[in-house]
């Protein structure tokens, strides 16, 4: 058994974190004395214990003279939890192994450093891709400062995501919905447009099969504040906020502005941003989540939404349900709604494509854009 047999099962028990340690990565940690796992850890929430401190806690005294592997490079500052370097060095690990070194450009390097100065031997890169995927965006965020912006859409074969009278329900089967919400598990806030509020009035939580879910911050591009205020997503029926991107309300509008007040006092966060054509302004709204410390979006709008997000150049990757359905004809909702490019050479292409069965549905995924995803995949 080599080292990428332990850190394989380092990267599985760090998927046990996934949904609940924003704004921190998930990590997981194994420690390995003569061939056998002594002790199993991962990142369980941010301000909690790190993925080495549980594991080497579950090692008790056999982690002297023991190998470390974890999936992120140690911590060697004090933040809300004290060094994970120095409890590695405390507790008389021999070796350490790296799956990957810290992308933020402030600590980059500094667990590593402090460890070999010590006297202890450390190995890096072992799987690191799967461990830069798992932690994209987590990466994406510490690099820019803006989210990682996934988008969702479930359409038809022939490309359209509900019918002329807007019926969507359901364009996919049960195993692809359930997919659905794991993403909104994964994510720290879901978007979609003021017209999927009054078209089908969703909840916008997460329901997982046997495990507690994380709802994600509810988002909304209303630039009239249009939204129902009977819209189920306005009830505080989650921990989770709902926040509503309005154009700038003017007291001129007595209307609007009493609506406004309405829906703060019930709770709801209105940012209000001056329109770029008509329309929320894409680029300055993702500025705006960043600065929330809104690490990961998923974008689950309609046609129009999808579009600007797209022309916004601000998608990191696309996940495609694709169901075997037609509709028949061309008055439906495409997926994408407006004008495209003249030329199929203008076309977006998506790169590192995967494709999954979920029952008769299937899923696409893909990344935009060589130059984000060499980013995100550690060429930083």
């Amino acid at each position: 058994m080599d080292d990428s047999y332990f850190m394989a099962m380092a990267l599985t028990l760090a998927e046990n974190g996934q949904g609940f340690t924003s704004p921190n990565p998930v990590v997981g940690a194994v420690v390995v004395k003569d061939g056998r796992v002594v002790g199993r850890g991962f990142h369980e929430k941010a301000g909690l214990p790190h993925a080495e401190v549980n594991a080497i806690d579950d090692a008790g005294e056999e982690a002297f003279g023991a190998t470390l592997y974890v999936t992120l490079e140690p911590c060697n500052h004090t933040g809300r939890t004290p060094p994970c370097t120095e409890k590695i060095l405390a507790s008389g690990i021999r070796r350490v192994v790296v799956a990957m070194e810290d992308p933020n450009p402030d600590v980059t390097g500094g667990g590593v450093k402090r460890l070999l100065e010590a006297g202890i031997p450390v190995t890096t890169g072992v799987l690191k891709e799967k461990a830069l995927k798992q932690n994209e965006r987590f990466i994406k965020f510490v690099l820019t400062k803006r989210p990682f912006v996934t988008l969702k859409c479930a359409a038809t074969l022939d490309g359209q995501i509900a019918t002329k009278t807007g019926d969507s329900k359901w364009v996919t089967g049960e195993k692809a919905r359930r997919r659905v919400h794991e993403l909104r598990h994964l994510n720290d806030a879901i978007l979609v447009g003021v017209k999927t509020i009054i078209q089908d009035d969703p909840q916008l939580t997460t329901r997982r099969e046997g495990s507690k879910g994380k709802d994600p911050v509810r988002i909304i591009l209303d630039s009239r504040l249009s939204i129902p205020e009977t819209a189920k997503v306005l009830r505080l029926d989650s921990e989770s906020d709902t926040v509503i991107f309005s154009g700038v309300v003017s007291e001129i509008d007595l209307g609007l502005f009493e609506k406004k007040e309405r829906l703060e006092k019930a709770g709801v966060k209105v940012i209000e941003t001056p329109l770029l054509h008509g329309r929320i302004d894409v680029n300055r709204m993702v500025e705006i989540l960043g600065s929330l410390r809104i690490t990961s979006l998923l974008v689950e709008g309609g046609g129009q939404v999808i579009a600007s997000f797209l022309k916004a150049g601000v998608v990191d990757k696309v996940t495609l349900f694709l169901a075997p359905k037609l509709l028949g004809g061309n008055d439906g909702v495409p997926v994408c709604k407006g004008e495209g490019p003249e030329k199929m050479a203008q076309a977006i292409s998506l790169s590192d494509i995967t494709v999954q069965r979920l029952g008769d549905d299937v899923m696409i995924e893909g990344y935009l854009g060589k130059k984000g995803m060499e980013d995100v995949h550690g060429n930083h």
